[in-house]
């Protein structure tokens, strides 16, 4: 514990000072436990008597209260401490710090706990029962293994896990070497726009989009094209004239719900190749699509050599483990090992150790089995659910994504989902426009409904709500509508 001792009068008074100053000041917070006399004595080298004539002042004076058998415990809430000081505007440090303040409102929000239903897309489906495996799991993992660092790219016997788990699930066969470990998706995209643009290079994105990989790749600097998909994915005809840097594509799960068609991923991969482009494939959460074929990842294809592929285990396991994974060319593989070092040296060992027995173990993918079921079953609550409820005011996108529906407004304008999203949230239901997923706002609003994170049961009563707030909700005077449902304009330079 740190305490100065000021040197005027008898230390006993010196140390009863200071503890209060701890106090005051926040240091010492209400209700937490002072050290024993014996070893605060030693720590200050002091005698015990002075901490003791000190302890007794600070509880004469109501700073400290004794507890019989237990020890001394601070009474008083510190002032000082509750009063939060303001942060001071500065102009932003940095080119990297202006764009990043462009974007921080869009920061994905926190748990909303003032909503019933919160139909928000990424929220992952919450078995139970994993918080008890988990926790065996990393027990387990801090006995049988060494507590030293671990290799940048990742724990050896995960990226073999990773490895037999892509070729069961999506068809991918690719080696150890090729696996680097992160910190959730996110990192990978964030690594990838480091490693493979400079500031003002141009990257195109299928619109709409992870809000994700488009915050990590402006936040760089780099000069974003979005190129809209139709029912057969991303249109390769539109793709600049101009080579771009990076192309960042969802082909097997895009917002739209249709996968890539097979010629147009042969056409990617004819123009990455043709151009030196590199692409990027968002492939997270692929492992939930319903229906009884699932499109292969873009990697697994002949000729992508110039792909690299991104997975998470935080949408399919547990959104708190945030692991994640890029399957990287050969070419890459040394660049983006560096940049994971620089950025935090390496995923926690005894947490990739765990995830890696787990899926050895064969734990993982019982939970993905059973978690696929579920997740089907509740999609088809909410389809029901619209159908029942919502009449022709909701356009649904038939897909078979496995964790959200996109539904699109009928007859109705922005004013008008706006008013709907705030009068839903009063009522306890939380509705999110697509358009944050796009880089311009589209010809007409529309929801996307995440069902991942709510029963069977919650899901019923949230598409009978909604169809309520459709019926009750009156637009906002257009003065005070927003120009778009919720979105925010992606310009960055």
């Amino acid at each position: 514990m740190f305490l100065e001792l000021d040197g005027k009068g008898p230390q006993y008074a010196q140390l009863a000072r200071a503890l209060q100053a701890a106090i005051r000041e926040g240091r010492l917070a209400r209700g937490a436990r002072l050290p024993p006399t014996r070893l605060l004595a030693r720590d200050l080298a002091v005698s015990r008597t002075t901490v003791l004539a000190a302890y007794e002042q600070l509880r004469a004076e109501g700073h400290i209260e004794g507890r019989v058998g237990s020890g001394s415990y601070v009474a008083a809430a510190p002032a000082a401490a509750q009063q939060e000081t303001p942060a001071t505007e500065i102009d932003p440090p940095s080119r990297y710090a202006r764009r990043s303040r462009r974007l921080q409102h869009l920061l994905p929000a926190g748990p909303r706990h003032d909503m019933r239903y919160n139909l928000q897309y990424a929220h992952p489906l919450i078995n139970p029962s994993l918080n008890e495996i988990w926790g065996r799991e990393l027990a387990h993992a801090a006995a049988h293994n060494a507590l030293e660092d671990v290799d940048p790219q990742g724990l050896p016997a995960l990226r073999q896990q990773i490895c037999e788990h892509l070729a069961r699930w999506r068809g991918l066969v690719v080696g150890p070497q090729d696996v680097l470990v992160t910190h959730g998706a996110q990192q990978a995209f964030s690594l990838a726009a480091r490693v493979l643009l400079d500031e003002g290079d141009v990257a195109v994105m299928d619109e709409p989009h992870h809000f994700g990989v488009h915050h990590a790749l402006a936040t760089h600097g780099a000069d974003l094209r979005a190129i809209p998909v139709d029912a057969g994915g991303l249109r390769c005809d539109d793709l600049p004239a101009t080579p771009p840097r990076l192309i960042c594509v969802a082909p097997s799960h895009p917002f739209h719900g249709a996968a890539m068609a097979p010629a147009r991923r042969e056409a990617l991969l004819r123009y990455a190749d043709d151009h030196q482009c590199w692409i990027l494939e968002d492939d997270v959460d692929a492992e939930f699509r319903s229906g009884t074929h699932s499109s292969p990842p873009l990697r697994a294809a002949a000729g992508a050599g110039r792909v690299i592929h991104v997975g998470s285990f935080s949408r399919t396991l547990l959104p708190c483990a945030r692991v994640g994974y890029a399957v990287l060319p050969a070419a890459l593989r040394r660049d983006f090992a560096t940049a994971k070092y620089l950025d935090d040296f390496a995923c926690p060992a005894i947490q990739q150790a765990a995830l890696a027995h787990f899926m050895e173990s064969g734990g993982f993918e019982r939970h993905l089995r059973l978690a696929r079921k579920e997740l089907q079953a509740r999609r088809a609550v909410v389809l029901e659910g619209l159908r029942r409820h919502t009449g022709r005011q909701l356009e649904v996108v038939d897909s078979s994504a496995g964790m959200y529906v996109l539904a699109w407004l009928r007859g109705h304008d922005q004013a008008f989902c706006e008013a709907l999203i705030a009068y839903a949230r009063s009522r306890g239901l939380g509705l999110h426009p697509v358009a944050p997923h796009c880089a311009h706002p589209p010809a007409r609003p529309g929801l996307l409904l995440g069902f991942a994170s709510l029963s069977c049961a919650a899901l019923r009563e949230a598409m009978q709500l909604l169809g309520q707030c459709l019926e009750e909700t009156r637009p906002a005077p257009p003065a005070l509508a927003r120009a778009w449902c919720g979105a925010a304009r992606f310009a960055v330079s």
